[in-house]
């Protein structure tokens, strides 16, 4: 297969509307992960709409136009407990964590997909950031850290601002 087909392949896989782990499409296309994140590269490149989350790559889902986004501010110490908690009281809304981002001074804005949608979602992130031995990127700004959150409805969007602001989640309340 040369790369045009891999990459075509690639997109077949995606579009199943599963999320793939770049081991497992190196895997399944007999090449290495390198390969692959390169060729993801340029596939986003040539307009795909491919995004990378904690869980693996996806395409991106098209805007749900009855849902409901919000961007908060939230802050906390960067801890793993505090990291699951803040999460477990989003998702258990039913309310999906999209994103986070922190403003850096250098950088500017930096942003990491999540697609955190529920407590399995919130326990393999939380052991991927402990086995990777990674920090969260809120450890750059004190804790200070921005989620994009999207909700089926308003009433279920406020439910979650009410929850993490007595739970002192928020930032600046």
């Amino acid at each position: 297969m040369n790369s045009e087909e891999r990459r075509q392949e690639v997109m077949r896989l995606l579009r199943r509307g599963s999320v793939l782990t770049g081991a497992l499409l190196s895997e399944k296309l007999g090449v290495t992960r390198q390969v692959v994140v390169a060729d993801i590269a340029l596939l986003r490149a040539a307009g795909e709409r491919i995004i990378a989350t904690p869980q693996g790559y996806m395409c991106a889902p098209a805007a749900n136009l009855a849902s409901v986004r919000q961007t908060i501010a939230s802050q906390h110490t960067p801890d793993l407990d505090s990291i699951r908690a803040e999460l477990y009281l989003i998702v258990d809304h039913g309310v999906t964590v999209l994103d986070v981002s922190v403003e850096h001074p250098l950088y500017g804005e930096i942003t990491g997909n999540l697609r955190i949608k529920t407590r399995h979602d919130v326990d393999a992130f939380v052991d991927r950031l402990r086995t990777s031995q990674a920090e969260p990127l809120s450890v750059l700004t004190g804790g200070l850290h921005m989620h994009t959150l999207e909700a089926q409805d308003r009433e279920s969007l406020q439910k979650v601002l009410a929850e993490l602001r007595s739970n002192h989640f928020l930032a600046m309340d």
